[in-house]
């Protein structure tokens, strides 16, 4: 069985990578195999074009989402609160190597983000503790200090104020990074917190492309997004960790490459230099079997288990 999900898509470079993704989304109506087959493989030039026009906007500006903003994704999408799908805080003391730090620093921010999001806010005050040991083990000073955990504490029922806790800190430990020039240790944070969102949006479908047709339209959308990880790794590749990152990321690609996105009018490409950012218009269709989705769930979890473990 394929999916057909149509809608209107706006990609913006920057602060958002997949955002106001949904004008409509409904399955198409039965058809036979081999038209749908035939539809599909008229439709690979249209993707392929969309890919090259997305790869040509990635040379002007390319940026992931805060895990904030996949946070705010995963719950406009009516998706419920699950704790059990998080990486447990207890497994930061485990983290050795500075590729397991960051990583799991990334993957931490994710889920401190979601625990926020949803009013969870002693797992909030727990996450926040977890990604501070991780920062200080990767010797990121001050982004996350004593007066951050007292701040959250103090905010315990003020969900918006925890949600500006959390986003100046990631704001910080990015600034951070950049001014001491540490480009190698914010990609892998970066990285972790992408495989984090993809991993809490792929788990929270309980395996059905049924279940919740907008979350999937969002995971369909990390096709897109998943350029822009593997660019941003790219521009540091000399890097061993960074290269193995690469290899698990290009098994991803392999996977997300069997989802069609069809295009249905012309991309139209807008630049902002003076907010950095570039946005990608196109009404659209995307194409997705429960066999890839399977797979893509498989290997999400499979390179996710592999960082946390």
């Amino acid at each position: 069985m394929k999916m057909r999900i149509k809608h209107l898509f706006i990609v913006s470079l920057g602060f958002v990578v997949v955002a106001g993704l949904m004008s409509s989304c409904q399955s198409s109506g039965t058809k036979t195999k081999g038209a749908e087959e035939k539809l599909i493989e008229s439709a690979s030039k249209v993707d392929a074009q969309l890919m090259e026009n997305f790869n040509k906007s990635k040379l002007i500006f390319y940026s992931l989402p805060s895990p904030l903003e996949t946070a705010m994704l995963i719950k406009k999408s009516g998706a419920r609160f699950d704790a059990d799908i998080l990486n447990p805080t207890k497994n930061a003391s485990k983290y050795s190597t500075n590729l397991k730090m960051a990583v799991n620093l990334g993957i931490y921010g994710a889920d401190l983000s979601y625990t926020s999001l949803f009013d969870q806010t002693q797992s909030s005050i727990q996450y926040m503790a977890a990604s501070k040991k991780l920062a200080d083990g990767l010797n990121i000073l001050d982004i996350i200090d004593e007066n951050t955990l007292k701040n959250i504490e103090e905010n315990m029922n003020n969900r918006d104020a925890i949600i500006d806790i959390v986003s100046e800190s990631f704001m910080n430990s990015h600034s951070y990074l950049k001014e001491n020039d540490r480009p190698i240790i914010s990609t892998e944070i970066l990285v972790g917190g992408w495989i984090e969102g993809l991993y809490l949006a792929t788990s929270l479908t309980n395996g059905s492309m049924q279940n919740n047709k907008r979350l999937l339209d969002r995971i369909v959308y990390q096709k897109l997004s998943l350029i822009t990880v593997i660019n941003l790794i790219e521009s540091h590749d000399e890097n061993e960790d960074l290269t193995y990152l690469k290899n698990k990321m290009l098994e991803l690609q392999d996977i997300f490459e069997q989802i069609k996105i069809v295009n249905t009018s012309n991309v139209i490409a807008e630049t902002d230099a003076s907010r950095r950012t570039t946005t990608i218009k196109a009404d659209s269709e995307t194409y997705i079997s429960e066999e890839t989705f399977k797979q893509l769930i498989n290997k999400v979890s499979e390179i996710r288990t592999e960082f946390i473990s």
